[in-house]
Protein backbone atom coordinates (compact mmCIF):
# COMPACT_ATOMS: atom_id res chain seq x y z
CA UNK A 1 0.00 0.00 0.00
CA UNK A 2 1.19 3.50 -0.69
CA UNK A 3 0.97 6.20 1.93
CA UNK A 4 -1.88 7.91 0.09
CA UNK A 5 -4.15 4.87 -0.22
CA UNK A 6 -5.71 2.77 2.51
CA UNK A 7 -3.69 2.33 5.72
CA UNK A 8 -1.14 -0.50 5.71
CA UNK A 9 -1.42 -3.59 7.85
CA UNK A 10 -2.14 -2.99 11.53
CA UNK A 11 1.21 -4.29 12.75
CA UNK A 12 3.28 -2.31 10.24
CA UNK A 13 1.51 0.96 10.92
CA UNK A 14 1.54 0.45 14.70
CA UNK A 15 5.29 -0.24 14.59
CA UNK A 16 5.86 2.92 12.54
CA UNK A 17 3.72 5.05 14.85
CA UNK A 18 5.50 3.56 17.86
CA UNK A 19 8.82 4.69 16.40
CA UNK A 20 7.37 8.18 15.94
CA UNK A 21 6.36 8.34 19.61
CA UNK A 22 9.71 6.85 20.64
CA UNK A 23 11.36 9.92 19.09
CA UNK A 24 10.36 11.58 22.37
CA UNK A 25 12.57 9.20 24.33
CA UNK A 26 15.40 9.51 21.80
CA UNK A 27 15.37 13.28 22.20
CA UNK A 28 15.16 12.91 25.97
CA UNK A 29 18.03 10.46 26.21
CA UNK A 30 20.24 12.84 24.21
CA UNK A 31 19.63 15.52 26.85
CA UNK A 32 19.77 14.99 30.61
CA UNK A 33 22.24 12.05 30.75
CA UNK A 34 24.78 13.88 28.57
CA UNK A 35 24.78 17.26 30.35
CA UNK A 36 27.80 16.45 32.60
CA UNK A 37 29.81 15.18 29.61
CA UNK A 38 28.89 18.27 27.57
CA UNK A 39 30.14 20.42 30.44
CA UNK A 40 33.46 18.56 30.45
CA UNK A 41 34.05 18.38 26.70
CA UNK A 42 33.22 22.03 26.02
CA UNK A 43 34.90 23.22 29.24
CA UNK A 44 31.83 25.15 30.38
CA UNK A 45 29.86 25.40 33.61
CA UNK A 46 27.19 22.77 34.21
CA UNK A 47 24.61 25.57 34.23
CA UNK A 48 25.57 26.48 30.66
CA UNK A 49 25.51 22.84 29.57
CA UNK A 50 21.99 22.62 31.02
CA UNK A 51 20.79 24.73 28.09
CA UNK A 52 21.04 21.65 25.88
CA UNK A 53 18.11 20.32 27.90
CA UNK A 54 16.26 23.59 28.49
CA UNK A 55 16.25 24.54 24.80
CA UNK A 56 14.66 21.21 23.90
CA UNK A 57 11.93 21.55 26.51
CA UNK A 58 11.17 25.10 25.43
CA UNK A 59 10.80 24.08 21.78
CA UNK A 60 8.58 21.16 22.82
CA UNK A 61 6.34 23.50 24.82
CA UNK A 62 6.09 25.94 21.93
CA UNK A 63 5.61 23.47 19.08
CA UNK A 64 3.33 20.87 20.70
CA UNK A 65 0.05 22.86 20.66
CA UNK A 66 0.71 24.27 17.17
CA UNK A 67 1.57 20.91 15.61
CA UNK A 68 -1.34 19.31 17.44
CA UNK A 69 -3.69 21.75 15.77
CA UNK A 70 -2.08 21.42 12.34
CA UNK A 71 -2.37 17.65 12.65
CA UNK A 72 -6.12 17.79 13.13
CA UNK A 73 -6.91 17.88 9.41
CA UNK A 74 -5.44 17.22 5.99
CA UNK A 75 -1.98 18.52 6.99
CA UNK A 76 -1.39 15.66 9.46
CA UNK A 77 0.91 13.50 7.32
CA UNK A 78 3.11 16.37 5.99
CA UNK A 79 3.33 17.80 9.53
CA UNK A 80 4.67 14.49 10.86
CA UNK A 81 7.14 14.15 8.00
CA UNK A 82 8.45 17.71 8.32
CA UNK A 83 8.70 17.25 12.09
CA UNK A 84 10.81 14.11 11.70
CA UNK A 85 12.98 15.86 9.12
CA UNK A 86 13.61 18.72 11.57
CA UNK A 87 14.53 16.25 14.33
CA UNK A 88 16.95 14.42 12.03
CA UNK A 89 18.54 17.71 10.96
CA UNK A 90 18.85 18.73 14.60
CA UNK A 91 20.62 15.48 15.50
CA UNK A 92 23.04 15.92 12.58
CA UNK A 93 23.76 19.53 13.58
CA UNK A 94 24.46 18.44 17.16
CA UNK A 95 26.72 15.63 15.94
CA UNK A 96 28.93 17.89 13.81
CA UNK A 97 31.97 19.46 15.55
CA UNK A 98 30.68 23.03 15.15
CA UNK A 99 30.82 24.19 18.75
CA UNK A 100 28.47 24.58 21.68
CA UNK A 101 26.12 27.10 20.03
CA UNK A 102 25.47 24.74 17.12
CA UNK A 103 24.86 21.93 19.64
CA UNK A 104 22.20 24.00 21.42
CA UNK A 105 20.55 24.95 18.11
CA UNK A 106 20.48 21.30 17.12
CA UNK A 107 18.96 20.35 20.46
CA UNK A 108 16.31 23.04 19.91
CA UNK A 109 15.35 21.44 16.58
CA UNK A 110 15.12 18.06 18.31
CA UNK A 111 12.44 19.45 20.63
CA UNK A 112 9.99 19.30 17.71
CA UNK A 113 10.09 15.51 18.04
CA UNK A 114 8.43 15.72 21.44
CA UNK A 115 5.40 17.35 19.76
CA UNK A 116 4.70 14.42 17.40
CA UNK A 117 3.05 12.06 19.91
CA UNK A 118 -0.48 13.55 19.59
CA UNK A 119 -0.27 13.32 15.79
CA UNK A 120 0.66 9.64 15.95
CA UNK A 121 -2.40 9.04 18.14
CA UNK A 122 -4.59 10.96 15.70
CA UNK A 123 -3.37 8.70 12.87
CA UNK A 124 -4.13 5.62 14.98
CA UNK A 125 -7.64 6.83 15.76
CA UNK A 126 -8.44 7.39 12.10
CA UNK A 127 -6.73 4.23 10.80
CA UNK A 128 -7.49 1.44 13.30
CA UNK A 129 -10.71 -0.44 13.94
CA UNK A 130 -12.44 0.33 17.23
CA UNK A 131 -11.56 -3.10 18.63
CA UNK A 132 -7.84 -2.44 18.10
CA UNK A 133 -7.74 1.24 18.98
CA UNK A 134 -7.45 1.05 22.78
CA UNK A 135 -4.44 -1.33 22.88
CA UNK A 136 -2.76 0.65 20.09
CA UNK A 137 -3.20 3.97 21.93
CA UNK A 138 -1.89 2.38 25.14
CA UNK A 139 1.24 1.19 23.33
CA UNK A 140 1.82 4.62 21.79
CA UNK A 141 1.30 6.28 25.19
CA UNK A 142 3.89 4.16 26.97
CA UNK A 143 6.43 3.89 24.13
CA UNK A 144 8.12 7.14 25.09
CA UNK A 145 8.54 6.15 28.74
CA UNK A 146 9.78 2.67 27.89
CA UNK A 147 12.16 3.99 25.26
CA UNK A 148 13.66 6.52 27.68
CA UNK A 149 14.50 3.78 30.14
CA UNK A 150 16.47 1.93 27.49
CA UNK A 151 17.79 5.04 25.76
CA UNK A 152 19.39 6.65 28.82
CA UNK A 153 21.94 3.89 29.53
CA UNK A 154 22.56 3.28 25.80
CA UNK A 155 23.33 6.90 24.92
CA UNK A 156 25.40 7.37 28.08
CA UNK A 157 27.45 4.26 27.24
CA UNK A 158 27.92 5.29 23.59
CA UNK A 159 29.05 8.76 24.68
CA UNK A 160 31.52 7.28 27.19
CA UNK A 161 33.00 4.75 24.76
CA UNK A 162 32.98 6.58 21.42
CA UNK A 163 32.49 10.22 22.25
CA UNK A 164 29.66 12.70 22.65
CA UNK A 165 29.09 13.32 18.94
CA UNK A 166 28.64 9.59 18.28
CA UNK A 167 25.58 9.62 20.54
CA UNK A 168 24.03 12.31 18.37
CA UNK A 169 24.91 10.40 15.19
CA UNK A 170 23.04 7.46 16.74
CA UNK A 171 20.04 9.73 17.30
CA UNK A 172 20.27 10.98 13.71
CA UNK A 173 20.29 7.40 12.39
CA UNK A 174 17.23 6.38 14.42
CA UNK A 175 15.37 9.55 13.41
CA UNK A 176 16.19 8.98 9.74
CA UNK A 177 14.95 5.38 9.88
CA UNK A 178 11.71 6.61 11.45
CA UNK A 179 11.35 9.27 8.76
CA UNK A 180 11.78 6.68 5.98
CA UNK A 181 9.17 4.36 7.51
CA UNK A 182 6.78 7.25 8.09
CA UNK A 183 7.19 8.37 4.48
CA UNK A 184 6.33 4.87 3.33
CA UNK A 185 3.58 3.79 5.71
CA UNK A 186 1.79 6.70 7.38
CA UNK A 187 -1.39 7.35 5.39
CA UNK A 188 -2.80 10.72 4.45
CA UNK A 189 -5.68 11.92 6.57
CA UNK A 190 -9.16 11.26 5.27
CA UNK A 191 -10.20 14.73 6.46
CA UNK A 192 -10.51 17.15 3.56
CA UNK A 193 -10.43 20.32 5.66
CA UNK A 194 -7.44 22.11 7.08
CA UNK A 195 -7.78 22.99 10.74
CA UNK A 196 -7.24 26.73 11.30
CA UNK A 197 -4.45 27.69 13.68
CA UNK A 198 -5.19 30.28 16.32
CA UNK A 199 -1.86 32.09 16.05
CA UNK A 200 -2.66 34.61 18.78
CA UNK A 201 -3.55 31.75 21.12
CA UNK A 202 -0.40 29.91 20.02
CA UNK A 203 1.72 32.96 20.85
CA UNK A 204 0.13 33.39 24.29
CA UNK A 205 0.29 29.68 25.21
CA UNK A 206 3.85 29.30 23.93
CA UNK A 207 4.95 32.44 25.78
CA UNK A 208 3.28 31.29 28.97
CA UNK A 209 4.60 27.75 29.00
CA UNK A 210 8.01 28.76 27.64
CA UNK A 211 8.75 31.47 30.20
CA UNK A 212 7.35 29.38 33.05
CA UNK A 213 9.48 26.38 32.03
CA UNK A 214 12.52 28.62 31.81
CA UNK A 215 11.93 30.01 35.30
CA UNK A 216 11.36 26.57 36.83
CA UNK A 217 14.22 24.80 35.06
CA UNK A 218 16.78 27.47 36.01
CA UNK A 219 15.30 28.65 39.30
CA UNK A 220 17.79 26.72 41.39
CA UNK A 221 20.74 28.17 39.46
CA UNK A 222 19.51 31.76 39.27
CA UNK A 223 17.92 31.73 42.72
CA UNK A 224 14.22 31.10 43.30
CA UNK A 225 13.70 34.64 44.61
CA UNK A 226 15.91 36.36 42.05
CA UNK A 227 14.42 39.09 39.84
CA UNK A 228 15.05 37.01 36.72
CA UNK A 229 13.25 33.92 38.04
CA UNK A 230 10.31 35.80 39.53
CA UNK A 231 10.01 38.04 36.48
CA UNK A 232 9.82 35.09 34.08
CA UNK A 233 7.34 33.30 36.36
CA UNK A 234 5.08 36.36 36.48
CA UNK A 235 5.25 36.79 32.70
CA UNK A 236 4.45 33.10 32.25
CA UNK A 237 1.42 33.18 34.55
CA UNK A 238 0.18 36.42 32.96
CA UNK A 239 0.52 35.04 29.41
CA UNK A 240 -1.17 31.79 30.40
CA UNK A 241 -4.06 33.73 32.00
CA UNK A 242 -4.48 35.86 28.89
CA UNK A 243 -4.47 32.68 26.79
CA UNK A 244 -7.31 31.23 28.88
CA UNK A 245 -9.39 34.41 28.47
CA UNK A 246 -8.66 34.55 24.74
CA UNK A 247 -9.43 30.86 24.19
CA UNK A 248 -12.82 31.12 25.91
CA UNK A 249 -13.77 34.01 23.61
CA UNK A 250 -12.26 32.72 20.37
CA UNK A 251 -14.50 30.88 17.88
CA UNK A 252 -11.78 28.39 16.87
CA UNK A 253 -9.19 28.35 19.68
CA UNK A 254 -5.90 26.51 19.63
CA UNK A 255 -7.22 24.31 22.45
CA UNK A 256 -10.90 24.05 23.28
CA UNK A 257 -10.73 24.56 27.05
CA UNK A 258 -14.37 23.66 27.50
CA UNK A 259 -13.50 20.35 25.88
CA UNK A 260 -10.44 20.00 28.16
CA UNK A 261 -12.56 20.10 31.33
CA UNK A 262 -15.53 18.07 30.17
CA UNK A 263 -16.32 14.75 31.90
CA UNK A 264 -13.90 12.04 30.82
CA UNK A 265 -11.19 14.56 29.86
CA UNK A 266 -10.63 16.60 33.03
CA UNK A 267 -9.34 13.68 35.13
CA UNK A 268 -6.68 12.57 32.59
CA UNK A 269 -5.51 16.18 32.27
CA UNK A 270 -5.20 16.46 36.05
CA UNK A 271 -3.19 13.23 36.23
CA UNK A 272 -0.98 14.35 33.31
CA UNK A 273 0.20 17.38 35.28
CA UNK A 274 0.31 15.77 38.74
CA UNK A 275 1.72 12.51 37.43
CA UNK A 276 4.43 14.36 35.52
CA UNK A 277 5.55 16.06 38.73
CA UNK A 278 5.57 12.80 40.71
CA UNK A 279 7.28 10.81 37.95
CA UNK A 280 10.19 13.19 37.50
CA UNK A 281 10.55 13.64 41.26
CA UNK A 282 11.01 9.89 41.60
CA UNK A 283 13.46 9.67 38.68
CA UNK A 284 15.47 12.68 39.86
CA UNK A 285 15.72 11.59 43.49
CA UNK A 286 16.64 8.00 42.65
CA UNK A 287 19.53 9.21 40.48
CA UNK A 288 20.60 11.59 43.28
CA UNK A 289 20.40 8.75 45.82
CA UNK A 290 22.38 6.28 43.72
CA UNK A 291 25.22 8.70 42.95
CA UNK A 292 25.51 10.68 46.18
CA UNK A 293 28.76 9.73 48.03
CA UNK A 294 27.81 11.20 51.43
CA UNK A 295 24.40 9.93 52.47
CA UNK A 296 23.53 8.01 49.26
CA UNK A 297 24.77 4.80 47.65
CA UNK A 298 27.90 6.25 45.95
CA UNK A 299 27.48 4.39 42.63
CA UNK A 300 28.50 5.35 39.09
CA UNK A 301 26.51 7.21 36.43
CA UNK A 302 26.08 3.92 34.56
CA UNK A 303 24.39 2.32 37.60
CA UNK A 304 22.18 5.40 37.97
CA UNK A 305 21.18 5.17 34.31
CA UNK A 306 20.36 1.48 34.66
CA UNK A 307 17.82 2.36 37.36
CA UNK A 308 15.55 3.46 34.51
CA UNK A 309 15.56 0.02 32.90
CA UNK A 310 13.18 -1.74 35.34
CA UNK A 311 11.08 1.42 35.33
CA UNK A 312 10.68 1.36 31.53
CA UNK A 313 10.06 -2.39 31.31
CA UNK A 314 7.36 -2.29 33.99
CA UNK A 315 5.77 0.70 32.26
CA UNK A 316 4.96 -1.65 29.38
CA UNK A 317 3.49 -4.20 31.81
CA UNK A 318 1.47 -1.44 33.47
CA UNK A 319 0.03 -0.36 30.14
CA UNK A 320 -1.29 -3.87 29.51
CA UNK A 321 -2.75 -4.16 33.01
CA UNK A 322 -4.50 -0.81 32.65
CA UNK A 323 -6.44 -2.09 29.63
CA UNK A 324 -7.55 -5.11 31.61
CA UNK A 325 -8.55 -2.86 34.52
CA UNK A 326 -10.67 -0.65 32.27
CA UNK A 327 -12.45 -3.71 30.90
CA UNK A 328 -13.01 -5.26 34.32
CA UNK A 329 -13.65 -2.29 36.60
CA UNK A 330 -14.59 0.47 34.16
CA UNK A 331 -12.82 3.81 33.61
CA UNK A 332 -13.65 5.33 37.02
CA UNK A 333 -11.02 3.45 39.00
CA UNK A 334 -8.13 3.10 36.56
CA UNK A 335 -6.50 6.49 37.21
CA UNK A 336 -6.90 6.45 41.02
CA UNK A 337 -5.54 2.89 41.05
CA UNK A 338 -2.56 3.91 38.92
CA UNK A 339 -1.88 6.84 41.27
CA UNK A 340 -2.05 4.51 44.28
CA UNK A 341 0.42 2.07 42.73
CA UNK A 342 2.84 4.87 41.90
CA UNK A 343 2.53 6.29 45.43
CA UNK A 344 3.78 2.98 46.78
CA UNK A 345 7.11 3.73 45.07
CA UNK A 346 7.55 7.24 46.52
CA UNK A 347 6.47 6.23 50.02
CA UNK A 348 8.55 3.03 49.85
CA UNK A 349 11.64 4.91 48.70
CA UNK A 350 11.25 7.32 51.62
CA UNK A 351 11.10 4.41 54.08
CA UNK A 352 13.77 2.09 52.63
CA UNK A 353 16.66 3.27 50.44
CA UNK A 354 19.89 1.99 51.98
CA UNK A 355 20.69 -0.50 49.19
CA UNK A 356 20.58 -0.61 45.38
CA UNK A 357 18.08 -3.47 45.61
CA UNK A 358 15.58 -1.16 47.29
CA UNK A 359 16.04 1.45 44.57
CA UNK A 360 15.43 -1.20 41.90
CA UNK A 361 12.29 -2.41 43.69
CA UNK A 362 10.75 1.06 44.03
CA UNK A 363 11.62 1.94 40.43
CA UNK A 364 9.95 -1.29 39.34
CA UNK A 365 6.76 -0.40 41.21
CA UNK A 366 6.99 3.20 40.01
CA UNK A 367 7.23 2.01 36.41
CA UNK A 368 4.18 -0.19 36.91
CA UNK A 369 2.17 2.74 38.29
CA UNK A 370 3.47 5.12 35.63
CA UNK A 371 2.58 2.75 32.78
CA UNK A 372 -0.80 2.08 34.38
CA UNK A 373 -1.57 5.81 34.58
CA UNK A 374 0.05 7.40 31.53
CA UNK A 375 -0.99 4.71 29.08
CA UNK A 376 -4.60 5.22 30.20
CA UNK A 377 -4.74 8.96 29.59
CA UNK A 378 -5.25 8.90 25.83
CA UNK A 379 -7.45 5.79 26.01
CA UNK A 380 -9.78 7.60 28.42
CA UNK A 381 -9.73 10.94 26.58
CA UNK A 382 -10.34 9.85 22.99
CA UNK A 383 -13.93 8.54 23.38
CA UNK A 384 -14.99 11.95 24.73
CA UNK A 385 -13.61 14.24 22.02
CA UNK A 386 -14.50 14.75 18.34
CA UNK A 387 -12.15 13.08 15.88
CA UNK A 388 -10.94 16.38 14.42
CA UNK A 389 -9.91 17.58 17.91
CA UNK A 390 -7.76 14.53 18.72
CA UNK A 391 -4.43 16.16 17.90
CA UNK A 392 -5.26 19.39 19.73
CA UNK A 393 -6.68 17.71 22.85
CA UNK A 394 -3.78 15.27 23.16
CA UNK A 395 -1.28 18.08 22.55
CA UNK A 396 -2.72 20.02 25.50
CA UNK A 397 -2.50 16.90 27.66
CA UNK A 398 1.12 16.51 26.59
CA UNK A 399 1.93 20.15 27.41
CA UNK A 400 0.54 19.59 30.91
CA UNK A 401 2.76 16.53 31.21
CA UNK A 402 5.87 18.45 30.07
CA UNK A 403 5.10 21.17 32.61
CA UNK A 404 4.81 18.48 35.26
CA UNK A 405 8.11 16.91 34.21
CA UNK A 406 9.95 20.22 34.44
CA UNK A 407 8.39 21.20 37.77
CA UNK A 408 9.12 17.76 39.23
CA UNK A 409 12.78 17.70 38.19
CA UNK A 410 13.41 21.24 39.48
CA UNK A 411 11.24 21.38 42.59
CA UNK A 412 12.41 17.99 43.90
CA UNK A 413 15.98 19.25 44.28
CA UNK A 414 14.78 22.61 45.62
CA UNK A 415 12.58 20.94 48.24
CA UNK A 416 15.51 18.83 49.41
CA UNK A 417 17.44 22.04 50.11
CA UNK A 418 14.44 23.62 51.89
CA UNK A 419 14.16 20.56 54.12
CA UNK A 420 17.82 20.76 55.11
CA UNK A 421 19.38 18.49 52.48
CA UNK A 422 20.91 15.07 53.02
CA UNK A 423 18.89 12.03 53.97
CA UNK A 424 16.34 14.11 55.88
CA UNK A 425 15.64 16.35 52.91
CA UNK A 426 15.41 13.29 50.66
CA UNK A 427 12.78 11.61 52.86
CA UNK A 428 10.68 14.73 53.50
CA UNK A 429 10.62 15.61 49.79
CA UNK A 430 9.31 12.17 48.91
CA UNK A 431 6.63 12.38 51.61
CA UNK A 432 5.55 15.82 50.38
CA UNK A 433 5.23 14.61 46.79
CA UNK A 434 3.34 11.52 47.97
CA UNK A 435 0.79 13.70 49.78
CA UNK A 436 0.36 15.92 46.71
CA UNK A 437 -0.07 12.91 44.45
CA UNK A 438 -2.60 11.41 46.85
CA UNK A 439 -4.65 14.58 46.37
CA UNK A 440 -4.29 14.17 42.58
CA UNK A 441 -5.54 10.58 42.82
CA UNK A 442 -8.55 11.62 44.89
CA UNK A 443 -9.29 14.46 42.48
CA UNK A 444 -9.07 12.08 39.52
CA UNK A 445 -11.52 9.69 41.23
CA UNK A 446 -14.01 12.49 41.95
CA UNK A 447 -13.78 13.81 38.38
CA UNK A 448 -14.11 10.30 36.94
CA UNK A 449 -17.36 9.82 38.83
CA UNK A 450 -18.98 12.56 36.78
CA UNK A 451 -21.28 11.22 34.08
CA UNK A 452 -19.26 11.16 30.82
CA UNK A 453 -20.49 12.67 27.61
CA UNK A 454 -19.41 10.66 24.58
CA UNK A 455 -18.16 12.68 21.63
CA UNK A 456 -20.00 12.44 18.40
Amino acid sequence: MTANSQPPRYGVLLFTLSLVTTITSIVSSLGAPLVPKISTEFDIEITQAQWTLTATLLMAAISTPVLGRLGGGSWRRPTILVGLLIVTAGCVLSALPLGFVALVIGRTFQGVGMALVPLAMAVARESFAVSRLAPAIAILSVAGVAGAGLGYPITATVADLWGLHTAYWLGASLSLITLILALRYIPSSRASTRMPVDWIGALLLSSGTGTFLLAVSHGETWGWLSARTLGLAVVGVAAFTLWIVWSLRCDQPLVDLRLAVRPGVAAPNLVAAGGGIAMYTLLTLVIVLVQNPDWGLDKSLTVAGLMLTPYSLMSVVGSRLSLAAVSRFGPDLVLPLGCAIFMCSTVGLAVAHNHVAWAVLWMTIGGLGSGFSFSSLAVLIIPHIPSEETGSAMAFNLVLRYLGFTVGSAVSVALMAVYGGGDQGFVLTLITVSVVFAAVGIGAWLLSKRVPTTAS
